[in-house]
């Protein structure tokens, strides 16, 4: 019987919650994946399936809030530092990679399909487009979100959500409907303009004390109702001036992510976050129409197999002229040949605009839900294809018997050099670490080092770190450090946290998320080189202690001035020697004494003399 809007709303929980637990351990027991799962579980109760429901409009309009609330998460592990930092990847690699892709995607629908220009340019920006919802969530399977590939895939991705404004309005201008009832470009790009100035001031001034108060009332419920508050009024308020309702709720996130509530915040999204994201794919698999693919299949199959090729040659492509290594773009190409989300969006205006039929829109949908099916089996593929032959054999992430008492994540020069002290005390140890060729060199001067990827939960519980006494995080990356730290504080709160740190800022956020200790890097061989400096210009060894000691209570009490202050970057200037400190007398070296211009003579001077000079 057909679940219709007259039913009760538990009969239809009822017929999701069962489809997706049936599907989506079964898929998961096959290692396809939670999200084919979901899609499987969609097209059987879907109106193309078994028609346990009839209309997947209604449906999915409900499922793209968890869209929405997946953005604001990822928001929250974010701040706008570390999006700055990614300025490069966003908008130089994510534009070339939405340009290049549509252009050539365009060819098929417009050589092949004999479709209009119009028509056939919209489709092949739309296909351009990847799931970010899709794509984040099995990064965060797979723990691979800190990961170069997941970062890349990332910024990739947020630049895709940002251009869904601009191809919305190229719908607009290419449509043959006349447009005189709205507003004039410099009107809406004031709208737009002027929400986001409104979300980013609120994020930065009110939403902080608005949570202390909440706070202090001691109702969980409260906060829960608050985040969710927060997110939707974010995303309705970018929806109404005609941006993408995920940007609202990713600024929102980002601009919260300094925030003392974000953990929190995080916590309480998570329940809706997921329960929403699973019903989102759901309503996915439930506009597949299995008789528009069984009378077009050779069009379609031409297609995905066509798109597939093009967005992976462009991502890894791009992705090689930019530097970037084989394995790393190979892996973030197999993640993006997927159409997107707001695909869907984008193909729906410009069927009301007139600049595209609905049977054409109606394969597009069908297109794109079967590269999100896709997905999953080359995601399988990637790690395989990514690596050289000389890394294949016998890399699997496997511990057999490990037992050590410490565990180092990094057996790069630093950690190198952390394992030398432990094991001349007899320390048992268990080093992990994800370069393939470092692991062989390791192996060739007689060390155990174990193939692993410290970023990932399930290879830190594999590792023993929930028996480990000592972690030593010695990984090179900050990101991966921080995320580290986050899961093992999370995960293994009796271990303590001994992390490598890049600098004073990233130093100042290990010890806000738990660390135990941090050292920077290159400070201590940076007072190990200033000492032997002044050894070398001869100050006596007391005189370079007492300086050495100064320096480095300097150090500390700015580092504890920062720790406390609201301006971490400003704090204890005072405390930094910018020129030569005042000595009540000049320091000459030794050997290079000062010499007159027109010295006195002197007796030893005299000819004859010569050979009793001693040479400095």
């Amino acid at each position: 019987m057909a679940a219709s809007s007259q039913d009760p709303v538990y009969v239809q929980a009822l017929i999701f919650l069962g489809a997706a637990v049936v599907a989506v351990p079964l898929f998961r027991k096959l290692r396809l994946g939670s999200i084919l799962g979901y899609l499987a579980a969609g097209l059987v109760i879907g109106p193309f399936g078994l028609g346990l429901f009839k209309d997947s409009t209604s449906t999915m309009h409900v499922a793209e809030l968890g869209v929405v609330l997946f953005l604001f998460v990822i928001g929250l592990e974010l701040n706008l530092t570390r999006l700055w930092a990614m300025r490069r990847d966003i908008f130089v690699l994510g534009t070339a990679q939405v340009v290049l892709t549509g252009l050539l995607a365009m060819l098929y629908p417009l050589l092949v399909a004999g479709r209009p220009w119009k028509a056939a340019l919209i489709a092949g920006l739309g296909l351009a487009l990847s799931s970010t919802a899709l794509v984040m969530q099995m990064l965060g399977e797979r723990g691979e979100v800190q990961q170069p590939h997941g970062q890349k895939a990332f910024a990739i991705l947020l630049l895709q959500d940002l251009a869904i404004v601009p191809l919305l309005a190229l719908v607009a201008l290419l449509s043959p409907q006349d447009s005189a009832g709205s507003d004039p470009l410099w009107l809406s790009s004031a709208k737009m303009l002027g929400a986001v100035a409104v979300v980013v001031l609120t994020g930065r001034y009110l939403l902080s004390p608005f949570f202390r108060v909440l706070a202090s009332a001691g109702a969980h419920e409260v906060m829960t109702a608050a985040a969710l508050l927060v997110v939707i009024a974010a995303a309705a308020l970018m929806t109404s001036v005609g941006l993408s309702s995920a940007l609202g709720a990713f600024l929102a996130g980002v601009l919260l992510a300094e925030s003392s509530y974000r953990h929190e915040l995080e916590a309480d999204i998570e329940p809706f976050r997921g329960l929403l994201l699973g019903l989102f794919f759901i309503s996915v698999g439930m506009t597949v129409d299995l008789k528009v693919i069984a009378s077009h299949w050779a069009l379609l199959l031409g297609a995905l197999v066509t798109i597939t090729a093009i967005k992976t040659a462009v991502v890894y492509g791009l992705l090689r002229l930019m530097r970037n290594g084989h394995e790393v773009a190979v892996r973030t190409a197999l993640l993006l040949p997927q159409g997107g989300e707001f695909g869907f969006v984008l193909f729906s205006t410009a069927v009301a605009a007139g600049v595209m039929r609905q049977e054409q829109a109606t394969l597009l949908v069908a297109l794109v839900t079967l590269t999100m099916a896709l997905t999953p089996l080359l995601a399988v593929l990637a790690p395989r294809l990514a690596r050289t032959r000389a890394a294949q054999p016998e890399r699997e992430v496997r511990f057999d018997g490990v037992k050590g008492s410490v565990l180092i994540i990094g057996f790069g020069r630093f950690g190198q050099v952390v394992s030398q002290l432990l094991l001349a005390e007899g320390v048992d140890v268990t080093t992990i670490e994800n370069d393939v060729e470092m692991i062989e060199a390791a192996e060739r001067f007689g060390f155990k080092v174990y193939y692993g990827d410290g970023t990932r939960l399930d290879v830190l519980r594999a590792a023993g770190a929930e028996q480990a006494t000592l972690i030593c995080v010695c990984v090179e990356h900050k990101e991966a450090a921080t995320h580290i730290v986050e899961l093992c504080r999370a995960s293994f709160p009796l271990a303590r946290l001994y992390v490598r740190s890049y600098d004073r800022g990233h130093s100042l956020e290990l010890l806000e998320k738990g660390a135990h200790f941090q050292m920077r890097e290159t400070f201590e061989s940076a007072i190990a080189f200033g000492r032997a400096a002044l050894v070398g210009l001869g100050l006596p060894p007391e005189r370079v202690a007492a300086v050495e000691e100064d320096i480095r209570q300097r150090d500390r009490d700015r580092f504890a001035m920062q720790q406390q202050g609201r301006e971490p970057t400003a704090a204890g200037k005072d405390t930094l020697y910018t020129r030569p400190a005042p000595r009540p007398e000049p320091f000459v070296h030794p050997q290079r004494q000062a010499v007159s211009l027109n010295p006195a003579p002197r007796p030893e001077d005299a000819p004859g003399k010569e050979g009793d000079k001693e040479r400095p």
